[in-house]
């Protein structure tokens, strides 16, 4: 009998606030209320007297170029776009990073670019890369042998 008492009270709470929700959904948009106000129905026309925002036409900045390699550094000329870096390749203090002349070797092949071998690697720096090694400028290998 006491379940029945509250369960009434709770239903007509219910059924109360389902009702007000459902106020003024019609299920379409509401229509507008007139306010006396004319439609806008073009653009304003710009003032010929004032000048458009300027651009400046000097262009951004690009990408820095990289730092010139240390003592060792290219052997004979890259081909465009590219650097040839030669000399001892050394290990990260992460696993499996190697580095050469502060350039951290990204890619290339592995057998090739152990700790201790002398190579000479053809690429470019990409000094804005991420990498999980934390030390050396990233130089993304497209080639690479033993010197």
């Amino acid at each position: 009998m006491r379940t029945f008492r509250l369960a009434v009270p709770v239903l007509a709470v219910c059924v109360a606030l389902s009702a007000c929700g459902s106020q003024g959904t019609g299920g379409g948009t509401p229509s507008p209320t007139p306010t006396g106000a004319q439609p806008v129905t073009s653009q304003p026309t710009p003032d010929p007297t004032v000048l458009p925002p300027t651009v400046d036409p000097t262009p951004p900045s690009g990408p820095k170029t990289p730092k010139p390699p240390k003592p060792g550094g290219p052997s004979t000329p890259p081909g465009v776009g590219a650097t040839t870096l030669t000399g001892t390749v050394q290990g990260g203090v992460e696993p499996n990073c190697v580095l050469l002349d502060g350039y951290l070797l990204v890619g290339g092949p592995r057998d090739v670019l152990t700790p201790g071998a002398r190579v000479e690697v053809t690429g470019r720096a990409e000094p804005g890369m991420m990498t999980t090694c934390q030390q050396g400028t990233p130089f993304i290998v497209t080639a690479a042998r033993p010197t």
